[in-house]
C-alpha cells in the first residue's frame, strides 16, 4: 500500500528536521523507505510541538491548548493548512497510529508548562514514558508491530533516551528554572534542590546523582537490545544505530566526569559514523527474547496500541 503524504509536504518535514534533529536525520537514513516517510512525519510533529512550548514562555498553556486542538482536526481528518499537520494526517490514516500515544505526548509538555518537579525515579520514568515512550511506541506501529511484548521494549528505548537527554541537559535546564533529576535523590546527597537550582554547579553529589541517572538509562538499554530482534529485519539497524549513538552521550558524559552543568556532551561526526558501522553487525537474538513485563510508566501506552489493533 502506498503512501497518501504528499511530496511538497513531506519535503517540508524533512527540511525542518535536518535543520533541527540532526540526530534522527542521520539515524533515519537507515530506515526503510516505507517507514522512512511516516517517522519523518511523526518527527517533524514533534519538533514542531516542542519548539511552541519552548518558544512561548508566557503562552505556554494556551500553546499546549493549541496543540491538542490541532490534534483534534489531524485526527478529524481536517488538518490545519500546514504541511506537517497535513502529512500527519495521513500518516495516522495510513498507519492506524492510535491517538492516546500523540495525546500522551502533548501530556508530557503540558507536566513542563505545570513545572511539575519529579521525587522518584518512577515519577520521571512517568514523564519520560510521556515525551519519548510513546514516540518508541508510535515508531514500533510504523514498522508494523503491534505485540505487547515488542511495544514493552520499544518504550524502554524511548525512556531510556530520555534519562539521558536528562542527563546531558541538567544544566541547560537549570537556567531556564527547570529540574528533571528525581529530587529525592539530590536530598539523599545533602543538596537542596531549590537553592542549587538558584546556583547550579557541578559538585561531587550532582555528578554521583548524573552517573546513577546514566545507569537506570543503561539498564533500559540492555533491555531494549532484546527487542531489536522482533522489529521487522530491514528496521533492525537503524534502531540499532539511535540506540548506540544516544547511549554514547552517556560515555561522553562519564568522560567529562559527570559534568553536564557546565558543558554539554555531543557524539562526535567520526563516533557517530564508527557506531553506524558498529549497527550494521548482526546480533544473535531471537524474538522471543523481547518477552518481559514493561515499566508500569508504559503500561497505558501498550495498552492504547493493543486496543487499536
Amino acid at each position: 500500500m502506498g503512501s497518501s503524504i504528499g511530496p511538497a509536504d513531506l519535503a517540508a518535514c524533512a527540511r525542518l528536521l535536518r535543520a533541527g534533529s540532526k540526530s534522527f536525520s542521520t539515524a533515519s537514513l537507515l530506515l526503510p523507505g516505507r517507514v522512512r516517510a511516516q517517522a519523518t512525519v511523526v518527527y517533524a510533529f514533534c519538533r514542531v510541538a516542542d519548539d511552541v512550548i519552548d518558544s512561548e514562555p508566557g503562552t505556554t498553556a494556551v500553546a499546549v491548548e493549541g496543540l491538542r486542538a490541532r490534534l483534534a482536526r489531524i485526527y478529524a481528518a481536517t488538518p490545519d493548512d500546514d504541511p506537517v499537520d497535513r502529512a500527519l494526517a495521513a500518516v495516522v490514516v495510513d498507519a492506524g497510529v492510535p491517538r492516546e500515544l500523540f495525546e500522551a505526548l502533548l501530556e508530557g509538555f503540558a507536566w513542563d508548562v505545570e513545572d511539575r518537579h519529579y521525587e522518584t525515579l518512577d515519577e520521571v520514568y512517568a514523564y519520560a514514558a510521556r515525551v519519548a515512550g510513546a514516540v518508541g511506541a508510535i515508531m514500533t506501529v510504523l514498522m508494523g508491530r503491534r505485540e505487547p511484548s515488542v511495544l514493552a521494549r520499544a518504550c524502554d528505548l524511548g525512556v531510556a533516551m530520555q534519562l539521558t537527554n536528562i542527563a546531558r541537559d541538567v544544566g541547560e535546564d537549570a537556567g531556564r528554572g527547570r529540574l528533571y533529576l528525581p529530587r529525592a535523590w539530590l536530598r539523599e546527597a545533602g543538596v537542596d534542590p531549590e537553592a542549587w537550582l538558584a546556583a547550579p554547579a557541578p559538585t561531587a553529589p550532582m555528578r554521583s546523582i548524573v552517573a546513577r541517572l546514566l545507569d537506570a538509562a543503561d539498564v533500559l538499554y540492555r533491555r531494549a537490545d532484546r527487542g531489536v530482534a522482533a522489529l521487522p529485519a530491514d528496521c533492525r539497524v537503524a534502531i540499532r544505530a539511535a540506540r548506540l549513538i544516544y547511549s554514547d552521550i552517556g560515555r561522553s558524559i562519564a568522560a567529562a566526569g559527570y559534568d553536564s552543568i557546565t558543558r554539554r556532551a555531543v557524539v562526535p561526526k567520526g563516533r557517530k559514523l564508527w557506531l553506524l558501522l558498529r549497527a550494521l553487525r548482526p546480533r544473535r537474538a531471537r524474538p522471543a527474547d523481547a518477552a518481559g513485563p514493561p515499566l508500569d510508566a508504559v503500561v497505558f501506552l501498550v495498552g492504547a496500541c493493543r486496543s487499536a489493533s
